[in-house]
């Protein structure tokens, strides 16, 4: 059976301070519609700018994972993304009103308890899972950090943290599904050792710090003189050192609180892979730098999955649903300009092109003559050809319109064009045409391999001129 995508059934806000900062910030969940995924938004900024929760966005791991886009930034995501990937909700936007989320109690749980309070709605979007499909590897040799994703039909973690602390010892956490996450993971708080709070206090970081959102270990000798001092820095009448060997500020939820916090990281920096995921997850020594480059080896293994999926469908001697005499009743190029000689394949949101790149081609004249190369500029052009007979087709009268590219981003060319290859270039719509302009992802396939890939933005516009 299918599982269906979900998101909340109204608002709900959260509100805090942030860890490092010391801003207050107010976090509200917001319901999203199929398929959108998690996005931020900076309400406290101009134009109130969208963050994607995207592995590819992240700019910073060093105290938790920030991610940058348009100019804005979000701090510590990783707690709020494991809370929404550990109670299944898929779509949310998550508007803030500050650069940072609210630490609240270092854990997930508020978040997950204010998530509930909202509720849930099942959406008609089946969710589309990632199936690991073999053993993806990452490993720092030198941190003596190790992680594997393995086949799995389930959400598996496995985690051992080892800081050479005699106080934490080597710990272990796990969880066999992901229904387990709210009981055994969901409230377990972040970390430091008091070394390390030292210096943050010293470089003037966790403002937001008041040891009610951090287990704090102690990893060296102090004495009553330290303790009063960190007892003045956060309002306490005194500290001392637990039984444990953690400042008695707090007492431990489990033994192994520490693991099971770090599984929680891991939760939450793997949601950046954008995709619910399938698979046993192991990691030794994890961190938020080892998470996210782990993120990008998933990521980057499923790219290369949906540019296979794409290169064994199509067969270029499909017969045509517009030859070139019915391409050149909708677009207005003419020959030399006209590359696109079929299309084989066109629904409401994708079209599928077919360009045979013969040596009697103008360009090939030119361009290299001794060794002949189709142009990366005419392989875009081609690949917006076929991009507009898709947008056209949105129209009654195509023929009145024209389309105009505005925008070229993430074209990568990744093999030769040669005379003799036959170019099938694939689109598909990245959202809804909106006040006639539509963005697109564009590939272009020459046999198995992709040779081009890009991302369109264009404006379908009616050609005045035609018309009078």
């Amino acid at each position: 059976m299918n599982i269906k995508q979900r998101t909340i059934k109204k608002e709900v806000s959260v509100s805090g301070v942030g860890l490092h900062t010391g801003q207050p910030v107010t976090l509200t969940f917001k319901p999203a519609p199929e398929n959108h995924g998690y996005k931020f938004k900076r309400v406290d900024l101009t134009n109130s700018p969208i963050i994607d929760a995207d592995v590819d966005n992240v700019t910073d791991t060093s105290r938790g994972t920030t991610i940058t886009q348009h100019g804005a930034s979000v701090s510590t995501v990783e707690h709020v993304l494991a809370g929404l990937v550990g109670i299944d909700v898929d779509n949310v936007l998550i508007e803030l009103d500050g650069p940072e989320t609210p630490i609240m109690d270092g854990s997930s749980i508020l978040f997950i308890e204010a998530l509930e309070l909202a509720g849930f709605v099942e959406q008609d979007a089946d969710r589309e899972y990632y199936h690991i499909p073999h053993n993806i590897h990452y490993s720092e040799p030198d941190r003596k950090v190790e992680m594997v994703a393995m086949p799995l039909d389930d959400y598996r973690f496995t985690c051992m943290i080892d800081y050479n602390s005699p106080v934490l010892g080597s710990q272990h956490a796990a969880i066999t599904t992901l229904s387990e996450f709210k009981k055994e993971i969901a409230s377990c708080r972040t970390f430091c050792f008091l070394h390390e709070l030292e210096m943050l206090l010293k470089h003037d970081l966790i403002k937001g710090g008041d040891l009610n959102n951090a287990i704090v270990v102690v990893d060296k000798e102090v004495n009553k003189e330290e303790l009063k001092h960190l007892a003045k820095l956060f309002n306490r009448d005194d500290i001392d050192v637990a039984r444990e060997g953690i400042l008695n500020n707090i007492k431990l939820r489990y033994q192994n609180e520490p693991a099971r916090h770090k599984l929680l990281d891991m939760i939450g920096d793997l949601a950046l892979v954008g995709t619910p995921l399938r698979g046993h997850i192991m990691a030794a020594r994890p961190g938020h730098a080892a998470n996210v480059a782990f993120a990008k080896k998933i990521k980057a293994q499923i790219k290369r999955e949906k540019n296979k999926k794409y290169l064994h469908i199509y067969n270029p001697n499909t017969p045509p649903v517009y030859d070139t005499v019915q391409i050149m009743n909708i677009l207005p190029h003419r020959p030399p300009m006209l590359l696109i000689d079929k299309i084989i394949e066109l629904s409401k949101t994708h079209v599928i092109g077919v360009k045979n790149a013969t040596i009697n081609e103008p360009f090939f004249v030119g361009h290299f003559p001794d060794s002949p190369v189709m142009p990366g500029v005419l392989q875009i052009e081609a690949m917006a050809q076929t991009g507009g007979i898709l947008v056209l087709n949105t129209v009654p009268d195509p023929e009145n319109y024209l389309t105009y590219l505005l925008k070229i981003e993430n074209a990568r060319f990744k093999e030769k064009v040669l005379p003799g290859d036959t170019i099938i270039f694939r689109c598909d719509l990245m959202s809804p045409i909106r006040r006639g302009i539509a963005q697109m992802k564009g590939v272009g396939m020459v046999g198995e391999k992709v040779v081009v890939e890009a991302e369109l933005m264009a404006l379908i516009s009616k050609n005045e001129d035609k018309i009078a």
